[in-house]
């Protein structure tokens, strides 16, 4: 990067940061000021603080890549969002506001036991874990591709910088700190899509690259054929998507947390709904940037592999150059026929001929099919050279477009938007792991602890937790698309601990141990049918929810009554 660059990222994160602690500087010397801000939060900041929390980096790095190679099917998968704002906000928030919880756990033990809440505590901490790791494994990438780093190295230097961000700063800290954060995202995003319009040949317009974009399969935006192997699909998104939204949001912590903070439950509410208004249209438009990503490369040569520390590794090798300079030789000739083949099916499609768009579709299937073969080879090589290697490069796409495309000043710009989202997200998910492992696991069994000595335990939980999850992070490159690595990891683990939260709102006649037998069971299950079957991974939301309830009303039917005295009481 530039001086100019160097400039705009530093100053952009650093203006955001000392903003957040100057306005936040006196919080944190009590539990509730620490977790929850003194619940004095306002709908707007609990929207802008619950947009940020899901935008995390992954977001602006893979789901790019996931519309450049698969189209904008992906946005199916947030059907069901809305509606479990909607839900969410009728029936959890004004119990949880009622009980003055800390976390959602505790208000299963008010509704089950404290086994029970403990459970229900330890999944949400294993996944979000997890999660974060995949989240600081994102922004690794970044710098690791822009200087030359090791990923490894960037890891830890990137998550020590944010474990100390989140230690210092607490809940409040991380909700004035997203509202930059969220400026920021949205203004990068807007950038790079008008920029990517700006650099099609001249004649071409937006137009133009939606007509090829949509003849290419890339504007698939609503499939209605029901396939329980489908990932994304219009029944996949209003069923799995709406269970997936409903754990994630009325239950997750790190999200929960956001809303908990809320001044009263009427705020809590609007951001909810805000979140549901928002949601699509911003994922609407980061996919959109991955089909215009798309376009793009149909007038412009891309990379023999997005990848560029694989192929810096490849050329400098002395057994694989040869081979790699072959492949790159045959893409320049593959990849000029596929550019005038592209520019032949514009011209048809502008004709309205339809003999003429016929014969253009066929010739710009044969170019597209023999440079599939040709990615097919590259591919290839890479397993042989690193075996280790990511061969899928999709997460690297809209990277090597801001590196190689972006003026002097934008690039800074863009990488401070992939930043930031790092930021937002980790911060976020440190301070709901901090809160939960405190507040459902320590606290209960020190009832005489002190508000100072909780605040720094709650400290202490984010240093091991951030260092849990740059564990992880040192694996997720074996991972498939982060995007996708990300829900399918949620998937595993939101259905059983919805299924809890669905008994205990709802079947008031399900005692403690059904729930929990139900919940260890389910569990075991989905984990079964996951390495099992080809199942797509939204159904498990549904799947492990049902059986939670089934399970539970089962059990609850063998055994003797007692466990139901709480689940008569109306909380």
């Amino acid at each position: 990067m530039s001086a100019l660059d160097w400039l705009v990222l530093g100053s952009t994160l650093l203006f955001i940061v000392g903003y957040g602690t100057w306005r936040t500087h006196r919080a944190g010397h009590s539990l509730d000021s620490y977790l929850l801000g003194n619940r004095e939060a306002k709908w707007g900041s609990i929207g802008l603080s619950i947009v940020a929390t899901q935008a995390s980096a992954i977001t602006f790095l893979s789901t790019p890549g996931q519309a450049y190679d698969d189209g904008m099917r992906f946005i199916q998968f947030y059907f069901g969002l809305p509606l479990a704002m909607v839900l969410i906000a009728a029936v959890a928030v004004p119990i949880y506001h009622r009980l003055r919880v800390f976390t959602a756990y505790e208000y299963l033990e008010m509704r089950f036991d404290r086994r029970t809440r403990t459970l229900a505590a330890l999944l949400f901490l294993v996944q979000r874990g997890l999660s974060n790791g995949l989240s600081l494994y994102a922004p690794a990438l970044v710098l690791s591709a822009i200087l030359g780093w090791n990923v490894s190295l960037t890891v830890w230097l990137i998550g020590g910088l944010m474990i100390s961000y989140t230690v210092a700063g607490g809940t409040r800290a991380v909700a004035v700190t997203q509202q930059g954060q969220v400026a920021v995202i949205f203004t990068g995003m807007v950038v790079a899509g008008y920029l990517l319009v700006h650099y099609l040949p001249p004649g071409v317009g937006f137009g133009d690259a939606m007509q090829v974009a949509g003849n290419q399969g890339k504007l698939n935006l609503v499939d209605f054929r029901f396939d329980p192997k489908d990932r994304y699909n219009f029944w996949t998104g209003m069923t799995g998507g709406l269970f997936l939204a409903l754990s994630y949001f009325g239950t997750d912590q790190s999200q929960v947390q956001r809303y908990l903070s809320g001044e009263s439950a009427a705020e809590s509410r609007l951001g909810l709904l805000f979140n549901g208004l928002v949601k699509v249209p911003m994922q609407f438009g980061i996919l959109l940037v991955g089909v215009l990503l798309f376009v793009f490369y149909q007038f412009n040569q891309p990379p023999i592999t997005f990848n560029r520390p694989v192929r810096e590794h490849l050329v400098r090798s002395a057994e694989f150059a040869p081979a790699l300079r072959t492949l790159e030789k045959t893409q320049t000739v593959l990849f000029n026929a596929k550019r005038a083949a592209t520019a032949n099916l514009l011209t048809a499609l502008r004709s309205d001929n339809a003999a003429q768009v016929t014969v253009a579709q066929t010739q710009l299937q044969a170019a597209t099919a023999a440079y599939g073969g040709l990615r097919t080879d590259t591919q290839a090589l890479i397993k042989k050279a690193i075996p280790t290697a990511e061969a899928k490069d999709t997460d690297y796409v809209f990277l090597t477009f801001v590196l190689h495309y972006m003026p002097r000043g934008l690039v800074g710009l863009l990488i401070a938007v992939v930043l930031s989202a790092a930021m937002s997200s980790a911060a976020a998910g440190l301070n709901s792991l901090a809160s939960t492992t405190i507040v459902d696991l320590y606290r209960p069994s020190r009832p005489d602890l002190s508000e100072a000595a909780c605040v720094s335990a709650s400290r202490w939980a984010t240093v091991t937790w951030g260092t849990l999850g740059i564990g992880f992070a040192l694996f997720a490159a074996r991972l498939e698309n982060l995007i996708q690595a990300v829900n399918i990891l949620g998937s595993l683990f939101y259905g059983t601990i919805l299924g809890i939260f669905v008994v205990a709102f709802f079947m008031k006649r399900i005692g403690s141990k059904a729930v929990f037998l139900a919940a260890i069971l389910t569990q075991s299950l989905t984990f079964l049918l996951f390495f099992t079957t080809d199942i797509a991974y939204l159904w498990y939301n549904i799947i492990s929810c049902a059986l939670v309830m089934l399970i539970a009303a089962v059990v609850q039917m063998v055994m003797p009554q007692e466990g139901i005295k709480k689940a008569r009481l109306d909380y």
